[in-house]
């Protein structure tokens, strides 16, 4: 293993662990400003990898789009709503947590048995070169169309729904109960005083 190797497979542990351990925080954390910063550090590390294997325009991209566009419109969404409140209980928990551990084990395994059929040879086809960009572009208007319109509609989506986070108004504050103040009353006199002092007004009468 020579220099350049070395500094490779350091950098690619270092990109891993960081990847690994931003994407954690970013489910772990309470506060979602925190997680919004660490998304955008998971972003940073994906594209690292990208340079690592020698696919600049897509670390290119990944920078743009995601971290320049996306993580950006979830602070700012994150920013204008600015509200504070405590989490409220969820009707059906344990049915919830259920669903999304199905899910989640679902693409799990979904994912894991992709790896495992997926033959790992290295292409023998020359390198693009300076044509990637050409070559990118006409993969994804022809073989990879599907999954490009369906990126599209993600963030589409994620636009919208910063939209509606933003829009403070859609989203009614809880009336908060004035105090009530006393009413101001008069010490009431006692009625012994005022029978006693009728009663020496009509003897003086």
């Amino acid at each position: 293993m020579n220099l350049a190797d070395g500094v490779q497979l350091v950098s690619l542990a270092i990109l891993g662990l960081t990847m690994l351990a931003s994407a954690l925080g970013v489910v772990l954390l309470p506060n979602i400003v925190h997680s919004a910063f660490l998304l955008g550090m998971t972003f940073v590390s994906i594209s690292g990898l990208y340079i690592l294997l020698n696919a600049g325009f897509v670390a290119t991209a990944q920078i743009l789009i995601y971290v320049g566009a996306v993580n950006v419109l979830i602070l700012f969404a994150i920013m204008l709503v600015n509200k504070r409140e405590n989490f409220r209980p969820l009707p059906a928990v344990a049915l919830r947590k259920g669903v999304a551990a199905v899910v989640c084990l679902g693409l799990f395994v979904l994912l894991s048995a992709i790896a495992l059929t997926t033959s790992w040879k290295l292409s023998v086809a020359s390198p693009a070169g300076d044509n990637a960009t050409i070559v990118i572009g006409e993969h994804f208007f022809s073989d990879f169309l599907l999954p490009f319109e369906l990126a599209s509609v993600l963030l589409l989506m994620a636009l919208i729904g910063a939209v509606v986070l933003a829009r403070r108004d859609l989203i009614p504050d809880q009336p908060v109960p004035e105090p009530v103040q006393p009413d101001l009353t008069l010490p009431e006199r006692p009625r012994e005083v005022l029978s006693g002092a009728v009663t020496s007004s009509t003897s003086n009468s």
